[in-house]
């Protein structure tokens, strides 16, 4: 299968989560698929059908900490601005939070659209991965042809939910998948699975087949470097649809 392979690096990002507001912003430790369609959405310069567009990545970072911002809080008001005498009408306070941090960020992404090859050697809007601020830059770009293999390993990526079945060596976690930006920007969620370490999918210790090991193919990137006789496999996923229920995404 032949996809696009966009390798991308920053100096800080954070994926906040959307229901904290004030004195703590948490991030997750992966991009969401929705912060991954407004990434795909501003190289294209427009926003695109996501239907039938598939993707798969490995993220890391070098480090994380948390720093202190400031929002303002708006809220209606009256009377007449001091020194100006125009009318006030909105008035807010500083509110200082903690905000969780990424350093040197680095996001290899591989998407089932090679004809936007064009599009990410030559993006319409700033590169950035999370906040406006959180610029990146392209470091790699090339379409590559992905193999099958009967064996992989898993590491610094998301995973549809249902591999929480076969193994516990992750975190199951609901995030956004996309925004509705035809129905001013409504927001769907899904449950993922976000694996850190290094998982292979051929190791008792950890995934755990009932029964018989079931026999399952999986899409690798045959340069990824070679681990106890195994590369990097992909998870494919989408914007909108149903996911997939194997845990195996290749055939």
């Amino acid at each position: 299968m032949q996809v696009l392979k966009i390798v991308a690096e920053g100096l800080t990002t954070s994926f906040r989560y959307p229901h904290f507001i004030q004195q703590v912003q948490p991030s997750f430790s992966m991009p969401p698929p929705a912060t991954i369609y407004g990434h795909i959405a501003s190289a294209l310069g427009e926003w695109f059908d996501p239907q039938g567009v598939q993707f798969a990545y490995h993220f890391t970072y070098a480090a994380k900490t948390r720093d202190i911002e400031h929002t303002i809080i708006l809220s209606s008001s009256s009377g007449k601005l001091k020194g100006s005498g125009e009318a006030k009408v909105l008035e807010g306070n500083v509110n200082p939070f903690k905000r969780e941090i990424f350093f040197f960020p680095r996001l290899t992404l591989y998407l089932n659209r090679i004809e936007w090859e064009a599009a990410f050697r030559n993006p319409r809007y700033a590169v950035v991965l999370g906040r406006s601020q959180d610029l990146f830059a392209y470091r790699h770009i090339e379409v590559t042809t992905l193999v099958q293999a009967d064996k992989a390993y898993f590491e610094h990526t998301l995973l549809p939910y249902q591999t929480n079945r076969y193994t516990n060596r992750g975190v199951a976690v609901t995030m956004p998948r996309y925004l509705d930006n035809q129905q001013k920007r409504f927001p769907s969620f899904s449950r993922y699975f976000i694996v850190q370490e290094r998982i292979h999918s051929d190791s008792r210790d950890d995934f755990l087949w009932i029964g018989e090991k079931r026999s399952e193919r999986f899409w690798i990137d045959p340069s990824s470097p070679e681990v106890k006789g195994a590369q990097m496999g992909l998870a494919f996923l989408s914007f909108v649809g149903a996911e997939n229920e194997a845990f195996s995404l290749a055939g």
